[in-house]
């Protein structure tokens, strides 16, 4: 399974990659990844012309969009669109940090795992 990282170097400068998620265990449930570190969950709604200037995030913590996506653009000039049902791993807790841009035109909601 892929997923979208967000990091910072060691300039402050934001970049992004993509992360691939082993899936290591079948049954006849379907196949998953070794369970992973969370520290609780934080749903969220976010107004759908929300535009979000330069920042880091939070704390480090992957955001799962569940029903509309969003443009974030690393410090590097790269963009990417995140959509729905799409996850972002985003570590860029210091430095320049990115931009983040509402892109469906409507209501966001999604959860935040938080990992520390």
């Amino acid at each position: 399974m892929k997923i979208h990282r967000l990091y910072a170097d060691k300039n402050g400068e934001s970049h992004f990659e993509t992360v691939d998620i082993p899936l290591t265990e079948s049954s006849r449930a379907g196949r998953l990844s070794e369970r992973m570190p969370a520290t609780g969950i934080i749903f969220r709604e976010v107004m759908p012309d929300y535009d979000l200037d330069w920042h880091p995030a939070p704390r480090r913590q992957y955001i799962v969009n569940l029903d509309a996506g969003v443009q974030i653009t690393a410090s590097d000039g790269e963009s990417r669109k995140i959509g729905a049902g799409e996850i972002i791993l985003v570590e860029d807790t210091w430095g320049k940090g990115h931009l983040s841009k509402a892109i469906d035109g409507k209501m966001r909601h999604c959860l935040f795992i938080p990992i520390e």
